[in-house]
């Protein structure tokens, strides 16, 4: 997301230049913004004070990085998911399970990063599947 020219600071003070009298074109003017950014800025902060802005701002990044967090988490709950699946197809075709275990994990850091786009390092991080069988 691309980071506004304006603090909120900055943003809240238009918002009360607007409610003390002075026009909206007045102040759009002032501070070289378009009439749309203005109204934007007031249905956003409109009725808040900097302290609450500046609240509300550090808890979109927080819910940002959840979001990223979470969202790691579930492709690598898919992956496993589907490793697992196809390991234990694997292991059917082989007597042991130490005979199963090199080529096994090996094949199965290839199939995360083929099928589900994950990087290497990601790949090898997965908690081993062939542990399980």
């Amino acid at each position: 997301m691309r980071k506004s020219r304006f603090t909120e600071q900055q943003i809240i003070a238009m918002i009360k230049e607007h409610e003390s009298g002075m026009s909206t074109s007045e102040v759009c003017r002032k501070h070289g913004i378009s009439d749309a950014t203005f109204y934007k800025y007031k249905a956003k902060f409109g009725g808040m004070s900097v302290s609450v802005a500046q609240k509300l701002k550090a808890l979109e990044i927080e819910n940002g990085r959840l979001k990223r967090l979470l969202a790691v988490a579930m492709l690598d709950n898919l992956v496993q998911k589907n490793l697992a699946t196809k390991l234990l197809m694997w292991s059917r075709y082989v007597p042991s399970v130490q005979a199963l275990r090199r080529p096994c994990e090996r094949r199965a850091v290839v199939l995360a990063i083929k099928d589900h786009k994950v990087s290497e390092r990601r790949a090898y991080s997965l908690p081993s599947l062939y542990r399980t069988m």
